[in-house]
């Protein structure tokens, strides 16, 4: 146990610590499958016994099927109440990724009273008494920590058996995909769906601006400056700060034939709404580079895909439409008003003072028929404010931009992200990075209340010029392109009320339809990154096998140290 602990930050990870296991029912020894796409996707098998989990890591998952050998990698003991651990273990911790109940039950040693010496004698023989599970599994040692498993041929056996055809939890039904929709949560037996979450982390607490927020069910809602905008839920009108969106299904097989099914007009029923759709045929990313053209129809699908996981960093802000109606072979412009034609179901923000001449209703997207609903309007760039509407004076994150120049190549701006790396690990500052899906990188730094835009700027401004300094040669603080002489520019300025950057996951208008994708901070270090990597062709099967880096930012906001 010492080493599960050791290896574990547990203020930043929902994982059990191990201090409150217990026995089994009646005493009954119990083991447990979590299937676990972290890095890559593996089958955590766990024996109770001597008052912990003993675990191997199975990559290929256990089977009923005796003809079949798996690789066991023999890991770190578990503590007891891992048993029902369902959730996400956030990036940068160990074993990052989603985890949920694949199967669970009670077991029996054979031939032994003492499993745990049979395990150090390196051969184990177990009857399990699975939900999918069931007969004689055998463990057999080859070299520590390898091991060998296998199903031996009794009358539970299944010859042909994959545990791939079985993907959903015995305790949430829910797949892996449908448990990282809702990261800030944990999936716990003993109740119902509905009831068996419990949240990691607290809503941000947030104050009002004087604002009235017109909710999907058509009502308005006033928030007083002078009270609190949360509710105890963190939710003020639908669009409150720090909201916990639902938790979201993406559209299923059916509904993504009927989508596909449609002529270039007609309705989608999709996420309970009807969306009216037009020109879905219409290309609006031209093709690229060894990249195929992207229709209208392939960002609507997108959009609907990915809405369960760009949903969190886009509710309760207002949202900046950068609009591409003939693609982006032509030529934009933004969009923040909402369209009088639009659905009276989606969500506007009225913000305090607006007057005429100004925006009066700025679109918020807190549910993922509305992100559709915006893709289908044009907008071929999602760009939410740094802060909620409920606390607009109150930035969510320190933005730190990286803006290369004429003459900035990709390693520069490489080697800025790294020194950045450097400087907030030195900090001890929690941040995501990303790739903007043109030429730069983004890094997001989640603040805790308090702070507004003018302390946010002055912090990043500290510590990029501090960054700047060790490669003065890469960076230019001139305010004109033209001054620049080429060179990058750390832009702390975006660090202001009203602006806004492109959203985790947001396609950009670019040929081959790029998107700004977050990664993980090593892969800063991978010779093949590229600031376009990623389009919406290829980003969900990423997204699928490595989960979302940048589910970092979510985990609550951190006081923002002096930069020496």
């Amino acid at each position: 146990m010492g080493h599960y602990r050791r290896r574990r930050d547990f203020q930043a990870t929902p994982e059990p610590t191990g201090d409150g296991a217990g026995p089994g029912p009646d005493g009954a020894a119990r083991f447990v499958v979590q299937r676990h796409r972290a890095r890559r996707l593996h089958y955590d098998l766990r024996f109770e016994m001597g008052g912990v989990l003993a675990s191997w890591a199975v990559p290929r998952g256990p089977t009923l099927d005796p003809a079949v050998r798996r690789m066991a990698v023999h890991v770190e003991d578990h503590p007891v109440e891992y048993l029902d651990f369902e959730g996400v273990i956030p990036a940068g911790q160990y074993g990052s990724g989603d985890v949920i109940v694949w199967d669970i039950g009670s077991w029996v040693p054979h031939g032994t009273d003492d499993p745990v010496a049979a395990v150090a004698a390196g051969e184990l023989h177990a009857d399990v008494f699975g939900r999918k599970l069931r007969g004689r599994l055998v463990l057999i040692r080859q070299q520590e920590p390898r091991w060998l498993l296998l199903h031996k041929r009794d009358a539970q056996a299944v010859p042909g058996w994959n545990p791939e055809q079985h993907p959903r939890s015995v305790l949430s039904g829910r797949t892996n995909d449908e448990v990282r929709a809702v990261p800030d949560r944990i999936w716990r037996s003993g109740a119902s769906t509905a009831q068996a979450t419990e949240r990691t982390r607290a809503p941000a607490p947030g104050r009002a601006a004087d604002a009235t927020i017109t909710t999907t069910d058509g009502t308005a809602t006033h928030a007083d400056a002078a009270t609190d905008a949360t509710d105890g839920s963190g939710t003020a009108g639908g669009a409150g700060a720090g909201a916990a969106p639902p938790a979201v299904r993406p559209p299923g097989d059916d509904e993504l034939r009927a989508l596909d099914d449609l002529g270039a007009n007609g309705v989608w029923e999709v996420f309970g709404r009807p969306l009216r759709l037009t020109n879905l045929d219409k290309v609006l990313f031209p093709a690229g580079t060894e990249r195929p053209a992207a229709t209208k129809r392939d960002l609507v699908r997108y959009a609907a895909l990915i809405a369960p996981t760009v949903l969190p960093y886009l509710t309760g802000r207002a949202l900046n439409m950068h609009r591409f109606p003939s693609g982006a072979q032509a030529p934009g412009f933004w969009h923040k008003q909402v369209p009088a034609h639009a659905p009276d179901w989606v969500t506007r923000w009225h913000p305090p003072g607006a007057t005429a001449g100004r925006t009066t209703e700025h679109l918020v997207v807190d549910s993922p028929a509305t992100l559709v609903w915006a893709a289908n309007f044009g907008a071929l760039e999602w760009h939410a404010w740094t802060a909620p509407v409920t606390a607009a004076e109150q930035p969510s994150y320190a933005l730190i931009d990286l803006d290369p120049g004429t003459g900035t190549a990709w390693e520069d701006v490489l080697v800025l992200a790294r020194l950045h790396r450097t400087a907030l690990a030195h900090l001890a500052v929690r941040a995501g990075v990303k790739v903007t899906g043109r030429r730069g990188l983004q890094i997001w730094v989640p603040v805790a209340p308090g702070p507004g835009f003018e302390q946010t700027r002055d912090w990043v401004e500290r510590l990029s010029r501090a960054v700047g300094a060790v490669v003065p040669e890469l960076v230019s603080w001139k305010w004109e392109v033209r001054e620049r002489a080429g060179r990058a520019r750390l832009d702390y300025t975006q660090n202001a009320r009203n602006k806004t950057l492109v959203a985790p996951y947001s396609p950009r208008a670019a040929a081959g339809a790029p998107v700004s994708a977050p990664i993980d901070w090593d892969e800063l270090d991978d010779p093949t990154l590229r600031p376009d990597s990623f389009t919406i062709r290829t980003v969900l099967a990423r997204l699928a096998e490595r989960g979302d880096p940048f589910r970092v930012v979510l985990d609550g906001g951190q006081p923002l140290p002096p930069v020496a």
